[in-house]
């Protein structure tokens, strides 16, 4: 044993002398490693630094897939330089949301002559330049790409109308009423349509040109998968109804695919519909893969039609139980193999109303059937259970708790729960006296005699316990220690309220009500966000509407655990009267050192120096988004933490303030800052103001949908594939 000790000692102490450099790694890591670096800095820096890497990044693997998508410091000349360095070995090209291109970089693509697929969508293109484009890329099979006012079809050569009959994968966001360039192509097996034209063209009569030439649209005998996603408005629904309408004409044999998201008021179902479903169903050899439809149109006899010939890999029934329809009964009676199931959104799917008085009503959830789930869907990957209620009936011990069945999903990437699913004992009334039940003489002496103290509950974080409580209450949070366990892996928590609305809705004014609270969410408090903390891989977090957070101190010890966090996203914690958190965010941010995207929402919130001084600590911080009722800023501190934060690229702020005092930052900061950072954005706008749907229109889609907007992202669109 000492002769093995020695032994071990003298490799260390050799190995501690021996230089290690770089250039010592095989090509094999060395190519693992720069996999990871942006093209345009892999190509124009790291490139330079000596002749092995020069080499190395002379490999096709590297040259071939270039993505810039949130590369926000790839300016003009470096994406020019780049498209002329690889023109002959690109054959994948992504460039959606690249918003601050320039319209004569986009034309450099024209290089690239062997590119497969390209993603153009958020750029500047116009109908000239995408005939110019489609001309140069002969080989070209998947297209994404942005329409907007202006875009004229009749503008596209001879050339580059072919080159569209020959994609088989087309991604169009529609921001003007057209069918895009759709019509040119008919040999299409993959469409994928966002819908986001303004309600401004409804007045002008935008729809009504599209139905004269309806008959222009091709039959789509070759589609496999169909998707559409609608911002609100009536517009986007009269959109889809017309894009719908070549189904009626001539049903595609074999579509595995079909996925519309309709926000609000369903368009009416189509005629074609029950045909489509059938055909999706009964196309031999093929099982449909994914599936959506809007509210209205799913019932049990469609859904239980397509689970007869297999189990889809995506399915969304999002708000779709009806009285008689429950969409996770069917699923489970089905009588199928549940296995190939990945990714399932049940956001506001229950067994019926909630008996009980939360404000309005909202459905319950059906517990048994969730855990009947998670034993025949075992290699789920996303699963979105929020906008629903869950009152644990047990408050002793974890057994028969929500958490225990969904600790057995081991794949579980993503989860969505409301957040009364962490609570663990009944809401008890505190200091509710009602007038009509005490009419004893001892009533009368109310006022007079001095009320005993009820201690406020609050949260120690070196001791793990809560003051002011009994020993039983010692171990809250241990009803979530299963799914800590049971998913490891798990890189995204949406813990949300039930009933909650964001302040900032999307074409619609501000709201002004604050939203009721489910009772049993004020059993949800610091201690059970501490318990989080020890989801040690989670890179996205969603908390919103706890009303039983008091100082906070629970988010510290939550994101002291969480050192990976690249996503957060706060809303309505504690008390809407006033903001109760304040010291507890500032020590919580500087633990954020990973923090790319910070989005908080909260009334009465004061961005002073002293916030963003904290913020600044978090150097990898990309984008911030402040949302707040009656909220206050300093603009010297706003302009401090843009100067000391270079990376930062978005800045949205929709708080108090006059219109002048926001103007006046938002044209400072971009005076400022527009020529070191050419991605920025800034947007800073009075949140009660009756013009800021028409501001948030003029916003990059990209910013807009991933953070400026609050909505539930789990399990809301199926993977993506690389276009």
């Amino acid at each position: 044993m000492d002769n093995q000790i020695e032994t071990a000692l003298c490799c260390l102490d050799s190995i501690s002398q021996t230089s290690v450099t770089i250039s010592d790694f095989s090509d094999e890591i060395l190519l693992n490693i720069l996999r990871f670096i942006p093209s345009h800095d892999l190509m124009l820096k790291v490139s330079q630094v000596c002749r092995k890497l020069q080499t190395l990044c002379l490999d096709k693997s590297l040259r071939a897939h270039v993505h810039l998508h949130k590369e926000y410091t790839a300016n003009d000349d470096a994406v020019k330089q780049l498209l002329k360095n690889l023109s002959g070995d690109i054959q994948t090209l992504n460039l959606s949301g690249c918003y601050w291109l320039a319209g004569s970089t986009v034309d450099q693509v024209t290089r690239c002559k062997g590119l497969v697929s390209l993603d153009l969508s958020g750029c500047r293109l116009t109908s000239i330049r995408l005939s110019n484009l489609l001309t140069s890329l002969r080989s070209l099979c998947s297209l994404a790409l942005d329409v907007g006012p202006g875009f004229d079809l009749q503008q596209l050569s001879a050339e580059g109308k072919s080159a569209l009959a020959r994609l088989q994968e087309l991604k169009q966001t529609l921001l003007t009423p057209s069918y895009g360039v759709v019509p040119c192509c008919s040999a299409l097996r993959r469409l994928h349509l966002y819908l986001e034209a303004s309600e401004g063209w409804r007045e002008a009569g935008g729809c009504a040109q599209l139905m004269v030439g309806q008959s222009s649209v091709p039959h789509y005998q070759n589609l496999r998968w169909f998707s559409a996603r609608l911002a609100p408005g009536e517009v986007n629904r009269t959109l889809l109804a017309l894009y719908l309408a070549v189904f009626s004409m001539r049903v595609p044999e074999g579509l595995t695919g079909l996925v519309l998201s309709v926000p609000g008021v369903a368009p009416p179902r189509p005629v074609a519909m029950t045909a489509l479903m059938e055909s999706m169903a009964s196309t031999v050899g093929n099982s449909v893969s994914a599936l959506q439809l809007p509210r209205t149109w799913l019932d049990g006899a469609i859904l239980g039609r397509v689970l007869t010939h297999g189990c889809p890999v995506y399915l969304n029934v999002s708000h779709c139980s009806s009285p008689g329809f429950n969409p996770l009964h069917v699923l489970l009676s089905a009588g199928r193999d549940l296995t190939p199931l990945r990714s399932l959104n049940l956001r506001g799917c229950g067994r019926g109303p909630l008996a009980e008085s939360c404000g309005k009503s909202e459905e319950e959830m059906d517990t048994e059937s969730i855990k009947a789930l998670t034993e025949c869907c075992p290699h789920l990957v996303h699963l979105n259970l929020s906008a629903t209620h869950y009152h644990h009936a047990f408050p002793t011990g974890q057994d028969g708790h929500l958490c225990g069945a969904l600790g057995r999903l081991a794949s579980l990437r993503s989860l969505a729960l409301p957040v009364c699913a962490l609570a663990q004992s009944s809401p008890t009334p505190v200091n509710i006296q009602d007038s009509n039940s005490d009419l004893t003489p001892r009533s009368l002496l109310l006022g007079l005699k001095k009320s005993s103290r009820v201690g406020v509950p609050t949260y120690r974080p070196s001791t793990g316990v809560i003051e002011g409580q009994g020993e039983e209450h010692q171990d809250r949070g241990f009803c979530i220690q299963p799914l800590l366990q049971g998913c490891p892996h798990l890189a995204e928590l949406e813990l949300i309220g039930a009933g909650f609305s964001s302040a900032m809705p999307r074409n619609e004014p501000a709201i002004r009500k604050d939203p009721v609270a489910c009772p049993w969410s004020y059993n949800v408090r610091d201690n059970e966000l501490a318990a989080l903390g020890g989801m040690k891989n989670l890179r996205k977090l969603t908390l919103a509407h706890l009303p039983g957070v008091l100082k906070g101190t629970g988010l510290i010890e939550l994101l002291k655990g969480c050192e990976d966090l690249h996503s957060l996203s706060l809303a309505n914690l504690g008390s809407l009267k006033t903001m109760s958190y304040t010291q507890a965010l500032l020590e919580a941010l500087s633990h954020c050192t990973q923090l790319r995207d910070l989005r908080l929402e909260q009334p009465y919130f004061n961005a002073n120096a002293a916030f963003f001084e904290e913020l600044s600590r978090c150097r990898q911080l990309r984008r911030v988004c402040l949302v707040s009722r009656h909220g206050t800023f300093q603009p010297a501190a706003v302009t401090a933490f843009m100067q000391s934060c270079t990376d930062v690229i978005m800045c949205h702020m929709f708080m108090g303030g006059t219109l002048v005092a926001c103007k006046t930052l938002q044209k400072t900061l971009l005076e400022s800052f527009s020529i070191s950072r050419p991605a920025l954005s800034v947007v800073i706008y009075p949140l009660l103001h009756e013009d800021l749907a028409h501001v948030i229109r003029g916003m990059p889609l990209c910013h807009l949908d991933e953070i400026t907007l609050f909505k539930s992202r789990v399990a809301e669109e199926p993977v993506k594939r690389q276009l």
